[in-house]
């Protein structure tokens, strides 16, 4: 690789590495986070047809939002806000249950902010009218800088490197970027940088991705991650609500591409900073990716380390007992291999193989799981055969059932995604959705 491509390619690469250390300071504490959770999430098909996507479960203990959430309480910044809309009960519900041990006496909250009409008569119509729908709150807190999140993507990562990169370069906004397979960017906020890292080109979700100078596999994406200094926020926001129907009131859409050019926006790279490579993160919006990305999870050294005692991810849990596993006899052995099993599962006289349960899950005997997430909650009869499932919670699976063989079968009663994985709701089933979605 040489020439200026390959030079701005490194230079990207060394500014990635410059984040190792943690940047817990006055910087954090002047940071309101606004966590933008009010998507639906259409690609998920079934899974988001009763509750926003960043209420899905995850890794089997948690959901979606605690991940942006405990990157907010891990990188010292402990105001909150998450902006909600979609179906967001079980989100909220979830939320009071889990998030309540911030202390007021200490400024710490996470407030939920569902959609109100506090501007307009309407709902939120994107991303950006979400946060001016609440720059009255905004400006109650007065932050010095606003942090905003999307609620639906599973990574680890210190915001406070990224608000000490957006001080330093003296940036009016800096965005979250990553480096991703060109034929994936067509998915996100593709952008062009300077040696600089200042964001020369910005386009959303382009149908022909802009590949990186010197490595044409892949593309600079957004994260949908920004840090703005508060003024300029309000300033934008304003703006671009008096454009009426001119604008769809979108960061990624609108916001970001029309102020490149008079505004110093700045790129800020996500890298793992011990290994240098593109750091974990995952954007589960699609069946596919959400089944892989927890199946991910079950390898002996994978990306996403939920077992670092340095980073946790916080959750509501309830309390239940540990897992168990029962019966022992040659064709009624209750086991798991290669397999999460979380709190409160019974496997009884059955098999597990490549799997994660969630919570309170029971598998009868005589069934085999393969390749499967089984959401909390579900029950699996006698004499099932589950391969490369996804099973959403509360499902009772009927004995005998055959799923992830025959497609065709498949696909008369469930739905079976793009790489063939078989998802399974209540209704799918004619029962009815558990209370606690």
């Amino acid at each position: 690789m040489t020439g200026k491509g390959a030079e701005s390619l490194l230079v990207f690469r060394e500014a990635a590495m410059q984040t190792t250390k943690r940047y817990v300071s006055r910087l954090t504490r002047q940071t309101l986070a606004l966590v933008l959770a009010g998507g639906r999430g259409s690609r998920l098909h079934d899974l988001t047809k009763w509750r926003a996507k960043p209420a899905v479960p995850f890794g089997g203990k948690f959901r979606i939002i605690d991940f942006p959430l405990s990157n907010c309480i891990n990188s010292g910044i402990g105001q909150v806000g998450v902006i909600t809309q979609y179906k967001a009960h079980s989100l909220i519900r979830h939320i009071q249950r889990g998030w309540s041990f911030l202390r007021a006496e200490m400024d710490e909250f996470v407030e939920l902010l569902p959609a109100q009409q506090r501007i307009e008569t309407s709902w939120y119509s994107g991303t950006a009218d979400a946060v001016l729908q609440n720059l009255d709150i905004i400006r109650s807190h007065n932050p010095e800088y606003v942090l905003i999140l999307a609620g639906d993507h599973v990574y680890k990562m210190d915001y406070g490197t990224m608000l000490a990169a957006h001080v330093e370069s003296e940036a009016d906004i800096t965005v979250g970027c990553i480096e991703v397979p060109l034929k994936e960017a067509s998915a996100f906020g593709v952008m062009a940088v300077d040696d600089d890292l200042q964001i020369t080109e910005f386009s959303e979700k382009p149908e022909h991705p802009r590949s990186m100078p010197g490595d044409p596999e892949k593309a600079l994406v957004s994260m949908g991650i920004y840090v703005f200094s508060t003024r300029v926020l309000q300033e934008e926001l304003l703006k671009d609500h008096k454009q009426d129907d001119s604008s769809s009131h979108d960061f990624g859409k609108d916001i970001i591409p029309s102020v490149i050019k008079r505004l110093r926006v700045t790129a800020f790279p996500f890298r793992d900073p011990v290994h240098n490579k593109v750091a974990y993160w995952r954007d589960v919006g699609t069946v596919d990716a959400l089944w892989q990305a927890n199946l991910e999870l079950i390898g002996v050294s994978p990306d996403l380390n939920m077992y670092d005692s340095e980073w946790p991810i916080w959750t509501y849990q309830e309390q239940l007992p540990p897992a168990k596993f029962v019966f022992d006899d040659e064709n009624r052995r209750g086991t798991a291999v290669d397999s999460m099993v979380a709190g409160g599962c019974i496997v009884s006289g059955a098999q597990v193989r490549h799997s994660l349960l969630f919570s309170q899950v029971v598998v009868h005997s005589y069934s085999d799981v393969q390749d499967s997430v089984i959401f909390p909650d579900v029950e699996i009869g006698r004499h099932c055969r589950i391969q490369k499932a996804l099973i959403d919670r509360g499902c009772r699976i009927p004995e005998g059932t055959r799923v992830g063989f025959d497609v065709r079968e498949d696909r008369k009663r469930f739905f079976v995604s793009p790489n063939g994985v078989v998802l399974i709701t209540p209704e799918m089933l004619g029962q009815d959705y558990p209370h606690g979605l």
